[in-house]
């Protein structure tokens, strides 16, 4: 098996358009034509992780979080980047990275979270923007059903939990070809007036290639009509942290103690506390300060998160507490949900969970 059959299985996991714009996401290191010896899942693809997949004979490290973040103008060794992409590449090794791409699927890190914590009713906490376009098109009513069924099938009309959605209306179109043309109804200039349908899908943009592929495939007209508008609709299946609620509420000591033993973490810092009972609970995986006034808008009871700086405390404005459980600490079961995964999906193959502890942060 090569990599990039692997490759096409962790793109199904984490699409990576789902990525933010300023992530590095998908293979970094490595030849996708390599056949695989073995796969190791990590969280960090540092040096010792590299000496690990070495030892346990897998060319392939797939990591949570990119081990090349910013352009390199020189690979000398002088740092723990240059010195892990130095060694992945002297021995054939190549690394993979999911990180924001997982982080905004709705299966992905934060759902991981909201499962280890018992939450129910969760839904996305910052949906994704610039991420819907509407496609509009005519064609006769002959050809409706075959245009549109292509068109769902190449990925348009899915809106939240719904698919194959359409609006379709009746009119009348009106052409007329000149010298060059082949009309499919009607002859060379002579005015048509004809009855039309117009079909209107939406679709991710990254599938825009593909629902033009399809339309132009299926679609009877010489000449395709047709439009694509960019939507200010927010993706409610797509973005960054997750709300949900506890099956009974517990008071805030009782919560934070158990978040800190679920969460396996060193410690946690937090904001005031409210003499209030936790129910309804806001998580964001990493770094997660910007989403401080989506947690409050959301209602949430208390915010679980990453890499809070010390003015960031006050902004809960004892609307709510806020907590920072520890950057790792937050993503921690997301290697057993990658293994998982691959598993499911490879079979009778080597998949190895990686045994390097490469949190950072140390607690006394």
């Amino acid at each position: 098996m090569k990599i990039t059959a692997i490759l096409s299985v962790l793109e199904e996991m984490a699409p990576l358009a789902y990525a933010e714009d300023f992530d590095n996401v998908g293979l970094l290191v490595g030849n996708a034509n390599a056949e695989v010896t073995g796969i190791l899942v990590c969280h960090d693809a540092l040096e010792s992780v590299i000496d690990e997949a070495i030892a346990k004979k897998c060319n392939l490290v797939v990591c949570f979080h990119p081990i090349l973040f910013s352009g390199l103008k020189k690979i000398t060794g002088k740092n723990y980047v240059e010195r892990a992409v130095l060694k992945a590449i002297k021995n054939d090794i190549a690394i993979y990275a999911v990180h924001t791409a997982l982080d905004n699927h709705k299966h992905g890190v934060n759902k991981i979270f909201c499962n280890a914590l018992g939450l129910t009713n969760t839904k996305i906490l910052v949906p994704k923007k610039n991420f819907i376009q509407k496609l509009v098109t005519y064609t006769i009513p002959e050809n409706v059903e075959q245009l549109r069924n292509a068109l769902f099938d190449a990925g348009a009309g899915k809106i939240g939990n719904y698919e194959d959605c359409s609006f379709n209306s009746k009119g009348i179109g009106t052409y007329m070809g000149n010298e060059d043309s082949n009309p499919e109804i009607g002859q060379r200039f002579e005015f048509v007036e004809n009855e039309e349908i117009k079909i209107e899908v939406t679709f991710e943009k990254h599938l825009q290639s593909k629902i033009l592929k399809a339309l132009f495939k299926n679609h009877v007209y010489e000449e395709v009509a047709y439009e694509i508008y960019e939507l200010q609709n927010a993706h409610q299946n797509i973005g960054l942290g997750m709300i949900g609620e506890l099956e009974k509420p517990m008071t805030e000591d009782d919560f934070l103690a158990f978040v800190k033993d679920k969460m396996q973490c060193g410690g946690i810092r937090h904001s005031a506390l409210l003499g209030k009972s936790i129910q309804k609970v806001a998580v964001l995986g990493g770094s997660g300060s910007f989403a401080i006034g989506n947690a409050k808008q959301a209602g949430a009871d208390i915010f679980l998160t990453a890499d809070l700086k010390y003015h960031n405390f006050y902004e809960a404005e004892n609307q709510l507490v806020l907590a920072d459980i520890g950057h790792f600490e937050s993503e921690r079961f997301t290697k057993n949900y990658i293994v998982d995964f691959l598993k499911e999906k490879i079979l009778n193959f080597a998949i190895i969970f990686s045994e390097e502890n490469t949190n950072p942060v140390k607690y006394l």
